[in-house]
């Protein structure tokens, strides 16, 4: 069995989900709950909306479009769930698979054409508005679910259905047909994952032909630029990554599993540089990407603002799955850092402590408690206050989903020296003749220990890695303790079952200051524990005072205590903290300097757990007392 991405080389090869299982603690609880509550409930919501019956009509020949429900990119939806659902029973959860891929098989036609929105009659024809239409960007999710159904092991109504869809697109839009490519890149990383998974290389010829044809120009110049639809600039020359921000990183997903199985190096590092610009200087403290409502879009370097931040969730995983990719091709751990930073404080953000509620954006400063959310009612905004069951547009719940269904497979790799933990979780892995038993806390407690269960009389190599944020940490192996700096760490030797490593990382809170160049946050700072971002929420707070009229103070020392409204395991922090005098004459500019503030605390939660208690404002960002 394997996981999401299978590159045929690089630097390190990913394990499979049932190589990497999670066994308890935060992101087993998380995985757990996403297949007993999540994807049965997005299973509900795509039937109360008609979206699955958009199928069911398409099958009977009675999908008029006065009686289609959902905007044109509902079927990707269907198609993240199967996903979502393939990767859970790969796991070993349950699902019902099976009758989703019937439904969704029955409306294909001949030549393998799929999609509700176009093509039959009273409909627009097929093809005819690849700008918008999202036509290739639902069969890339087809695709994708149609690998990861392959790769748990089954060839059934899915895979064939995801096969014929991309047959149909090599004929369409292959070098011979339409020299066109859709407005939404996804695609492109479906078809190189399909020729992995089965070695028909048409699939990696066909998404090379559609990223070399990004970027000429071919779609319309719109309000909002070509770059919105990364069309302005070829991938390879583009400096950082702009425009609609899940569009750039599933096309650079794309790019970088294309450069990898054709062994383009230039393609690779202008993807890194990319990457690193981008992290440099348009990258929130959570990992979140995207800054401009407008387009839903990157913004300029260091445009950055709190209150404004976009930070869609789809954009979270799409990181995650960008960095894994360059972590597989170069096995550096910066790419690991990101995504552990993006997995807590972003992916982890966005769904309710029950899985039945999400955040399609997630501001880092709520000013306004919003109100309670109907829970029989789709929300129409991408923005609020509060997590929504469902939305209009909903494509971030099933995203998750699969994410999470599949995360035991972002866990570990091996190479030629041994193998590689890159995130903690309590979990069993096998790679090979090598077993181990991996116990810990984290993110709440900082110690991980590994287990020796299985081994080869081969000498061989076991890496941890060492977070950014962590600097330094302790390393306990039978060869001794030692202090290591951020990185991977180890020991290589022959090992015996029952050996143990142990990693004791420092997650106690820490003071984070901003780059001064983001005005936004200029002079202000932040609080983070081990790889958790925290925040300041009103319902923890004297309701006298607002938090837009509060600062920290740095000049005592923050003080940990149990959470356990929000988990059993949970640390809230108490922040020394002053409220701040406030303009009383209807005028809110004056003269520098004031009354002195006054003294009062502040406790901050994880980011993760923000607004899973009714509506209430929010900041992780504070203003720096001055007295």
């Amino acid at each position: 069995m394997i996981g999401p991405v299978r590159p045929s080389t690089g630097a390190l090869s990913p394990l499979g989900v049932d190589q990497a299982r999670l066994t308890g603690g935060f992101w087993a609880e998380r995985q757990e709950r996403n297949g007993t509550a999540t994807i049965p409930h997005a299973h509900e919501w795509i039937e109360r909306t008609g979206w699955l019956d958009n199928f069911r009509l398409a099958a009977a020949g009675e999908l008029a479009p006065h009686r289609r429900r959902g905007r044109e990119f509902s079927d990707s939806e269907i198609y993240k769930l199967a996903e979502a659902m393939a990767w859970e029973i790969g796991r070993g959860g349950d699902a019902p698979l099976d009758d989703l891929s019937m439904v969704v098989a029955a409306a294909q036609e001949p030549g393998g054409y799929l999609n509700t929105m176009f093509g039959r009659p009273g409909q627009r024809p097929r093809y005819s508005d690849l700008v918008w239409g999202h036509e290739l960007y639902c069969y890339g999710h087809l695709i994708q679910a149609g690998v990861a159904r392959l790769r748990t092991g089954f060839e059934d109504a899915l895979t064939a259905t995801a096969i014929r869809a991309a047959d149909h697109v090599c004929a369409e839009f292959g070098a011979a047909g339409r020299q066109f490519l859709c407005g939404h890149p996804e695609i492109e990383m479906a078809l190189v994952e399909l020729y992995r998974a089965t070695g028909t290389t048409r699939y990696l010829d066909q998404a090379r032909l559609f990223i070399d044809r990004r970027g000429q120009a071919t779609l319309p110049d719109i309000e909002l630029g070509r770059a919105y639809f990364q069309d302005d600039i070829p991938i390879r020359e583009r400096a950082a990554f702009a425009g609609h921000a899940v569009r750039a990183l599933y096309l650079a997903c794309g790019a970088v599993d294309l450069a990898v199985e054709t062994g383009d190096d230039k393609l690779l590092a202008a993807v890194v540089r990319q990457w690193e610009r981008t992290v440099a200087a348009r990258t929130y403290l959570t990992g979140g990407m995207g800054s401009r409502h407008e387009g839903e879009a990157f913004g300029d370097d260091f445009e950055l603002p709190t209150d404004r931040a976009y930070v869609e969730t789809c954009a979270g995983v799409a990181s995650v799955m960008l960095s894994w990719r360059l972590l597989l091709a170069t096995g550096e751990p910066r790419f690991a850092d990101l995504a552990e930073r993006t997995l807590y404080n972003v992916v982890a953000a966005s769904t309710s402590l029950d899985g039945r509620a999400f955040f399609y954006t997630n501001t880092l400063h709520q000013r306004v408690a919003g109100t309670p959310m109907d829970p029989s009612k789709p929300w129409p905004r991408a923005s609020s206050s509060e997590r929504a069951p469902w939305r209009d547009v909903s494509c971030c719940p099933t995203n998750v989903a699969r994410m999470l269904a599949s995360l035991g497979g972002y866990v570990a790799t091996a190479d030629s020296d041994g193998v590689q933990v890159h995130q903690y979780a309590s979990a069993k892995v096998r790679a090979g003749e090598t077993g181990l038993s991996i116990e810990t806390g984290y993110p709440w407690r900082g110690d991980v220990t590994v287990r020796v269960t299985a081994t080869s009389d081969r000498p061989w190599r076991l890496s941890l890695r060492v977070p950014g944020w962590a600097g330094e940490a302790t390393l306990v192996t039978p060869q001794g303790t030692e202090r290591v700096r951020s990185g991977y760490a180890g020991a290589t030797r022959t090992w015996r079952i029952g050996d143990q490593v142990r990693l004791e990382l420092p997650v106690g809170p820490r003071w984070t200051a901003p780059d001064q160049r983001i005005d936004a946050v200029r002079d202000c700072v932040a609080v983070e524990r081990g790889p958790l971002v925290y925040c300041a929420e009103s319902v923890d707070q004297d309701p006298a005072v607002p938090l837009d009229a509060v600062a920290a103070d740095r000049s005592a020392p923050v003080v940990e205590r149990p959470l356990p409204a929000l988990g059993p395991d949970a640390v809230a922090l108490d922040v020394p903290a002053a409220q701040l005098a406030v303009s009383a004459n209807g005028w809110p500019y004056g003269s520098p300097g004031g009354s002195e503030p006054e003294a009062s605390t502040l406790t901050l939660v994880p980011y993760h757990l923000w607004a899973n208690r009714g509506p209430a404002t929010m900041r992780v960002w504070l203003p720096q007392s001055r007295g």
